[in-house]
């Protein structure tokens, strides 16, 4: 009897809501995250469009429904969840319990036992459930996938959360951003939620700042120093896909004058956009500035 080939099904890119592998393709998973960055930062351009006309009104709901063929904010939050799978090699509070294990990081209240640690964009509820004994933690998200995920949106808290945690995480949201002065507003917001000697955690895909246009190691090390916050530990490697960071935040005003407010090409040739903006206080907008050693390549 002649052996009948079997053909293996295509993995879609937009898993059903019922899937609850964590097995899809890297590759897919990718090209859905990055395609709704793109997307995204279309829709905030549009909205901020000074003027409104009929163009741009069919551009908004074009760009609204590529996101619902996308599946929407669920189906990002769903690959980004398969990302942060153990066979992926788990998520990043990983990385962040070891690096506070390391400093012996308690609450930097009398009034709290333990250290409390505010996660952004929680895709899980439990990421720090093995801590549980030392660390508090609250996980928000733009849209809760648990009962347990407030929704929040962190740009939008108030200021009655002005030092109200001893650790802030901002894994894989800084990138989710569409806007570089949004970008900048969320790590100055993040200042102001610490508590005194508070931390910060940062995770990004490592092209951000190693393959952008607009940020380099160096510059973001400025950047991180205008806010007032001081590295305590970097994690990344050439080859890589992340960057981790661990910073401490400082009340006494850093040196220089440089207010990361305006868009400096930094690289040439085939880049991405990625930017990081700080506000100018004189309201003036933010532009792109090519320095004149690079102007001519």
């Amino acid at each position: 009897m002649p052996r009948v080939k079997r053909t293996r099904r295509k993995t879609p890119i937009v898993l059903p809501e019922t899937t609850r592998t964590s097995s899809s393709a890297p590759q897919s998973t990718r090209t859905v995250i990055r395609r709704f960055h793109v997307l995204l930062k279309k829709r905030s351009q549009i909205l901020n469009t000074p003027t409104a006309d009929s163009n741009s009104v069919e551009a908004l709901a074009s760009v609204q429904h590529q996101i619902s063929d996308l599946g929407g904010l669920k189906c990002y939050q769903r690959m980004s969840a398969v990302g942060q799978s153990g066979d992926r090699g788990g998520g990043s509070e990983k990385v962040l319990i070891r690096w506070l294990k390391e400093l012996k990081v308690k609450s930097l209240t009398l009034k709290e036992s333990k250290v409390r640690l505010l996660d952004v964009g929680a895709l899980k509820p439990d990421n720090y459930k093995s801590c549980s004994s030392w660390i508090q933690c609250t996980p928000i998200d733009l849209r809760s996938r648990h009962p347990s995920i407030r929704e929040q949106d962190f740009l939008l808290m108030s200021e009655e959360h002005r030092g109200a945690w001893d650790v802030i995480s901002l894994s894989l949201v800084l990138n989710f951003v569409p806007e570089p002065n949004d970008r900048g507003r969320m790590l100055q917001l993040a200042h102001r939620m610490l508590a005194p000697g508070g931390y910060l955690f940062l995770a990004l895909p490592l092209p951000c700042l190693l393959n952008s246009r607009y940020l380099t190691f160096e510059h973001f090390r400025g950047l991180m120093n205008q806010l007032r916050f001081t590295e305590i530990y970097e994690k990344w490697r050439q080859g890589g896909k992340m960057a981790y960071w661990l910073y401490r935040k400082e009340d006494l005003a850093p040196s220089g004058l440089h207010l990361f407010h305006k868009k400096t090409v930094l690289r040439q040739g085939q880049r991405n956009n990625f930017s990081i903006l700080l506000k100018d206080p004189n309201g003036a907008p933010s532009m792109e500035v090519v320095p004149t050693s690079e102007a001519s390549l």
